[in-house]
């Protein structure tokens, strides 16, 4: 759901045009980052679906117990917020948290059933996930529309900005909108295709 999430931190770029676009990239993946260390350790675990194949698009059950259970989401998310409202100020630190935690949210509809509500799945309450990964051509033309959404509204975001400064900047927001949306794109094949 990479792709996604960062089509998503786009399309909130549109909406937020004060919150710097480096800082919404990272606040989309950052529970993925906090994964990375803890996956290393051994500590989250991914189970691949398919022995012979496994990283195919999707096919894997998520083991990320700390960092994707909504407690602990909602945590990291409130911690990403403060240290972002303390040094670039408090509105940017609600957006940037609110992205942090739309990482989760994005990832429900994909997952397999294997976020817990608490960490460790405190409780052995049933793990969430509506399991749109078990498509993957749904689940790809899903993030595929992120992807193209936030590109289209952040290039309209872009050019009305810019539109004072003229066309050279109309032209930049242009650019930047496709690498947007190219990079976005190459992701998400790659992703698809296993890489």
């Amino acid at each position: 759901m990479i792709a996604g999430h960062f089509g998503f931190a786009a399309v909130v770029k549109s909406r937020a045009p004060s919150v710097p676009t480096w800082l919404l990239m990272l606040a989309t993946v950052w529970l993925d980052l906090v994964f990375a260390p803890l996956f290393i350790a051994g500590v989250e675990t991914m189970k691949p679906l398919d022995a012979a194949n496994p990283s195919a698009y999707g096919a894997v059950v998520i083991f990320a117990d700390y960092t994707h259970s909504l407690l602990g989401a909602l945590v990291i998310s409130s911690l990403f917020a403060a240290v972002v409202a303390w040094r670039l100020g408090r509105n940017t630190g609600l957006v940037a948290g609110a992205v942090v935690f739309s990482h989760w949210v994005l990832d429900l509809p994909m997952h397999r059933h294997d976020m817990p509500l608490f960490p460790k799945n405190l409780g052995s309450l049933p793990r969430l996930g509506f399991g749109l990964w078990q498509w993957p051509t749904a689940s790809a033309a899903l993030e595929l529309a992120l992807v193209i959404v936030g590109a289209v509204l952040y290039w309209q975001a872009a050019s009305r900005v810019a539109a004072p400064a003229g066309e050279a900047m109309i032209r930049r927001a242009k650019i930047v909108s496709a690498v947007l949306a190219v990079s976005g794109v190459v992701t998400l094949a790659l992703n698809v295709v296993g890489l």
